[in-house]
């Protein structure tokens, strides 16, 4: 049996924006034993036009946005991310289709799914909406809110959240606070010694739902 994940660093990741306007704030937060080891986010310029729908969601304007430097400056950072660890995502196929929208590819990099092998890919991801859903099927809803209240934690993401988040970004749809709300979900899930058991390449298994590559990697012979 392998190294259980809860001994490698994941990178849970968040972002408000859409295709049309490009990522208007990431939230990173770097998860290792069950525990917060880093957190980093920021604003970012828009690059296209912002919907005031989408507004009414984020609270980002354009106008807001204008100062700071566009998503596309951070390569460096989200690369050697990936490098270290695998990135995690409530939902990963929004994040990963946003990373992708900016930077097709990464650089190579290690796959967490075949240990020892390389691959020029953002994941495969961790994706905590999909480990809930089936590890837990009688939650009745897999939004990032609900899970969240329904596991109990909301006041330990509203202390994180004090420690960690811009004052004005302490809400749902803020980049950090939703990527500690996953990050929080995911930490929970290592507390149950089952899950906590489960090898990296099992987890990423979990999180995906084509069932015969979810095979595929419980048997290790994907690819």
């Amino acid at each position: 049996m392998g190294t259980p994940w809860t001994e490698q660093p994941i990178f849970f990741v968040d972002f408000e924006g859409s295709r049309a306007s490009g990522i208007l704030e990431f939230g990173v937060v770097e998860v290792l034993r069950g525990s917060v080891m880093s957190v980093r986010t920021r604003l970012c310029r828009a690059t296209g036009r912002v919907r005031p729908e989408d507004v009414a969601v984020h609270g980002l304007t354009e106008d807001t946005l204008a100062r700071h430097a566009p998503f596309a400056e951070e390569w460096n950072y989200f690369s050697s991310l990936r490098e270290l660890g695998p990135l995690a995502a409530h939902y990963a196929g929004v994040e990963n289709g946003l990373l992708k929208s900016v930077w097709p590819y990464p650089r190579s990099v290690p796959d967490f799914a075949r240990p020892g092998k390389r691959v020029v890919d953002w994941g495969p991801w961790v994706d905590s909406a999909r480990l809930y859903a089936q590890f837990y099927p009688q939650l009745e809803s897999g939004k990032l809110e609900s899970l969240v209240a329904a596991c109990g934690l909301q006041g330990q993401l509203d202390d994180q959240a004090a420690a960690y988040c811009p004052p004005e970004r302490r809400h749902y749809h803020a980049a950090l606070y939703d990527a500690l709300a996953g990050a929080l979900l995911l930490t929970t899930l290592g507390r149950d010694p089952q899950i906590a058991g489960l090898t990296m390449m099992q987890l990423l298994a979990f999180s995906t739902l084509d069932g015969e590559k979810r095979d595929a990697l419980t048997q290790g012979n994907l690819f």
